[in-house]
């Protein structure tokens, strides 16, 4: 068995990546950017994330080549993205980003995370490939997951080239190359795992992309949507994520 290929993944990953772009715009035309903005943001994209990987992709897993296999595959998810992390770390703006400052060093930052933003949005345009290969609900769910989670990295890149150099445009085409990786990771899925992916393979994946896409909600967006926790903008962010999730496989 071959995975169906089409240009859907394609066209979705596109638009995930355009969502870095639209992130992006967002911290320049606030004036007083709060951090409760981007919490929220956060929330939102680990609330999705988290609620599609545990209810949908593992569990679509479990039942397809059960709980062992699915397991094996969801924490060989968690350890490869970890290392990914690890070797290239992934951050955010709150810890970048100082008002008022313009200089070579926050410049040079911004890149490093833009460029780590990239890397770690090539796996997610294979998770897309992946998913739509098992169905169009299933890949318009997880795509819609990967567009609610680039809109904070957008921010998290713009922010701090635009503190670092006044320039808009800058700041958003440096958001917008960075989403240029996922319609890679989903060519790259059409062209080469594409004639690998049984059904069996194919489910053990779902459970993979769980693994990375929980360690992205547990490691990167929760700690610091609750960095000032006696607010309830990250856990609205997160209840509004999971809502937002569920109705989307319901009408989808």
């Amino acid at each position: 068995m071959h995975c169906n290929i089409s240009w859907l993944p394609v066209i979705l990953t596109v638009v995930a990546g355009l969502a870095t772009g639209i992130g992006g715009i967002i911290p320049l035309f606030i004036k007083d950017f709060k951090k409760q903005y981007l919490q929220f943001f956060l929330g939102l994209s680990a609330g999705v994330m988290i609620y599609i990987s545990f209810i949908e992709l593992l569990g679509s897993s479990i039942k397809e080549v059960g709980i062992l296999n699915a397991n094996l595959a969801f924490f060989a998810g968690i350890i490869t993205i970890m290392a990914i992390d690890f070797l290239i770390p992934h951050e955010y703006i709150e810890e970048h980003v100082k008002t008022g400052v313009k200089d070579r060093k926050l410049m040079n930052t911004a890149l490093l995370t833009a460029i780590g933003i990239a890397i770690h949005n090539f796996p997610e345009g294979i998770a897309v490939f992946i998913s739509c290969a098992g169905s169009a609900k299933l890949g318009i769910s997880v795509a819609l997951a990967i567009i609610i989670h680039n809109i904070p990295e957008g921010i998290a890149i713009s922010a701090p080239v635009y503190v670092a150099t006044g320039n808009k445009w800058k700041a958003f085409t440096y958001s917008l190359l960075s989403g240029v990786a996922e319609p890679a990771g989903a060519l790259l899925g059409m062209l080469v795992l594409a004639p690998l992916c049984s059904k069996s393979v194919l489910s053990m994946s779902f459970a993979f992309i769980a693994g990375i896409m929980i360690f992205i909600s547990f490691d990167e967006l929760l700690p610091l949507s609750y960095e000032h926790p006696k607010n309830h903008v990250s856990i609205s962010g997160i209840i509004i994520g999971m809502i937002v999730m569920a109705l989307s496989l319901l009408l989808i």
